[in-house]
């Protein structure tokens, strides 16, 4: 469960941001979070909620934006959305890093994200 991990280091930097302001209260957070992260953001929430309490981010909102995945094929010059893995044990299609075209390898353009975009608060 990494989610773990990832809404620990959200909440650790949106601190130090809170600290450097000397800002009152954390309204919302929203995060841009890629499909190639497998990050689920229920999970995420869940975690961003436990790690919250007792903490100037207590009671804010996190809301995540998806940022669907996108390949470039040096093989075949294929760019777009890439195949997808329809028989994995998950709920929804895992999305690969294979041509959906020639069937070869592919570099991720769009997908690995998971940055703050902003922080909503009040003084």
């Amino acid at each position: 469960m990494h989610e773990l991990s990832i809404a620990a280091t959200i909440v650790e930097s949106v601190l130090e941001f809170v600290e450097a302001r000397q800002i009152g209260r954390v309204l919302r957070v929203r995060l841009a979070i890629g499909e190639l992260t497998c990050v689920q953001p229920e999970q995420l929430k869940f975690c961003y909620e436990s790690v919250t309490q007792e903490t100037a981010l207590k009671d804010s909102a996190l809301e995540i934006e998806s940022i669907p995945a996108r390949v470039r094929c040096s093989s075949c010059a294929y760019e777009g959305a890439p195949k997808y893995w329809m028989e994995s044990l998950a709920d929804t299609p895992v999305a690969t890093l294979q041509c959906p075209v020639c069937g070869k390898s592919t570099e991720a353009e769009q997908g690995h994200e998971c940055a703050i975009k902003t922080i909503q608060y009040v003084s």
